[in-house]
């Protein structure tokens, strides 16, 4: 099947003419490239948060595939969501989904079902695909949607991500979709904010997920991002790098009441 683009024209433009150059200027031109096992980007709007991602995007070496994790802002379909064929379809065409890696992934996990309605309408992964499609034209992908919270789930997901990508032997891009806290104030955010980053640097899944539930944080994907952390782990993986951090009040200048974004790359192990 063909999973349609549900927010083009909403969060990015919604024709091919004008999204590509949209993206092109979202993507800046790095001295030196990163082989990265995973990144934290985020999924706003892309005039609000586009260029944070397009800042990480810009920074990594082309892999041969990707994991997208992605929160379930809709409530529809399975807690734990993945898609193992088709494509999805932005203005820029469509994006295959790497059928071989995603049911390697599915095989492997207690708690992931196939299940497209998670994806239908669900923007935190859709974002993402423009990006990649002009920054990697190539590249395939799987697709995973989290509405289920508890730390255990994290873990299955993370897990069987790392095992399936491992046996592959594929060069696989690691990608957590989250934006961070949500509608507060702009000192408020960045404290807020400040914590969970430190965490994400510190490749320390459990402290994300606990410091986030516990100091109340509204980063809607903390439990994809803690899935990632999780897998990018078994790699090697010993420690985060923040590349750029913002907040919608630098577009809007409201600064009493803003989202956070962040964009972070996780290097292999040298």
């Amino acid at each position: 099947m063909v999973r349609r683009a549900a927010v083009a024209g909403l969060f990015y433009s919604g024709s091919a003419r004008a999204l590509r150059p949209e993206v092109e200027d979202l993507l800046p031109r790095p001295e030196e490239k990163v082989e990265a096992i995973g990144v934290v980007v985020p999924h706003a709007g892309y005039l609000y948060s586009g260029g944070v991602a397009g800042a990480v995007y810009a920074r990594v070496s082309a892999p041969d595939g990707c994991v997208i994790i992605g929160p379930n802002h809709t409530g529809l379909g399975a807690g734990a969501a993945i898609m193992t064929s088709g494509s999805w379809e932005t203005p820029l065409g469509e994006v295959t989904i790497d059928s071989d890696l995603a049911q390697a992934i599915l095989s492997r996990s207690r708690v992931l079902e196939e299940d497209d309605r998670a994806h239908r309408k669900e923007h935190s992964i859709e974002v993402q695909l423009p990006l990649l499609q002009v920054q990697f034209p190539e590249v395939a992908f799987v697709p995973i949607c989290l509405l289920s919270h508890e730390y255990g789930v994290c873990r299955d997901v993370g897990q069987a991500v790392a095992e399936a990508i491992q046996i592959s032997g594929k060069r696989t891009l690691l990608i957590a979709s989250t934006d961070l806290s949500h509608y507060i104030s702009q000192e408020m955010a960045e404290r807020k904010d400040r914590m969970a980053i430190e965490a994400m640097v510190d490749l320390d899944p459990e402290r994300l997920h606990a410091t986030v539930l516990r100091e109340r944080i509204s980063m809607c994907g903390f439990h994809p991002t803690t899935a990632m952390l999780i897998a990018a782990k078994k790699f090697g993986a010993r420690r985060a790098e923040l590349i750029r951090y913002a907040t919608s009040g630098d577009v809007t200048k409201n600064y009493g009441s803003v989202v956070g974004y962040a964009g972070l790359i996780i290097p292999g192990p040298s």
